[in-house]
């Protein structure tokens, strides 16, 4: 008789295919979130498996992932394309993430301790090595300036113990993120005065004033919301 269990190949290939479905997951989403695949773009099956390298099984699945998370939309019939970008959802999204970043800032702040305090500092000067660049080499690292800008938001909210609440602000920030490089796309940007932002928002974080940390993220935000809304 043939045993039910999962034998040591079998236990391989499903880590594997675990493996790959979260990478092509985080692909994708950082593939939409940057443009590469512009908002309501279709996403043909053909054409994705080739240029993540796996089945469509596994695509569907980190599709069907980024559908839940509101960066693709599916019609009957007609498959998968990225969702559109409006004025009116940026405020939404704007609002909500204001919302659970204060809640998480003033969690980290009373939780965090001399590591969490460390971390923020080494996380902010990494950032400010590319920030306080001119604009033209700046652009030239716009790749690591996402994600060591990321990396510093999520050190300020680190020590927050609430996991769900982490996890919906990191879904409203990669929200935020697609409409961050319509700003992006305009000369010089926002560099300079977000440079100075960045460094207040770490020392006032560091000093566990909760409230003048939160106000400073909401006007650093809806600054760059306001921005954004202009140029769509």
């Amino acid at each position: 008789m043939t045993s039910g269990n999962l034998g040591p190949a079998s236990s391989a290939t499903s880590k594997s295919d675990t493996s790959g479905s979260r990478d092509v997951l985080t692909r994708l989403r950082t593939d939409i979130i940057s443009s590469v695949f512009e908002p309501e773009t279709r996403l043909k099956f053909a054409d994705m498996t080739k240029r993540y390298d796996v089945g469509i099984g596994t695509l569907r699945e980190a599709l069907s992932q980024l559908s839940s998370e509101g960066f693709v939309t599916v019609e009957a019939g007609k498959g998968f394309k990225v969702s559109p970008v409006s004025a009116e959802e940026l405020i939404e999204i704007t609002d909500h993430f204001i919302s659970f970043e204060s809640r998480a800032v003033r969690e980290a702040i009373a939780h965090g301790g001399e590591d969490w305090e460390a971390n923020i500092v080494s996380v902010h000067h990494r950032l400010s090595l590319i920030e306080g660049l001119p604009w033209e080499r700046r652009m030239e690292r716009h790749s690591e300036w996402v994600e060591r800008h990321r990396e510093f938001h999520e050190a300020i909210v680190a020590a927050c113990p609430g996991r769900w609440l982490f996890r919906l602000r990191s879904i409203m920030f990669d929200q935020l993120d697609r409409y961050r490089f319509v700003t992006k796309r305009a000369p010089k940007g926002l560099g300079g005065r977000k440079f100075e932002e960045h460094r207040e928002i770490m020392a006032a974080t560091l000093a566990r004033d909760a409230d003048l940390a939160c106000a400073l993220i909401e006007q650093h935000i809806r600054d760059t919301s306001e921005r954004a809304i202009k140029l769509l």
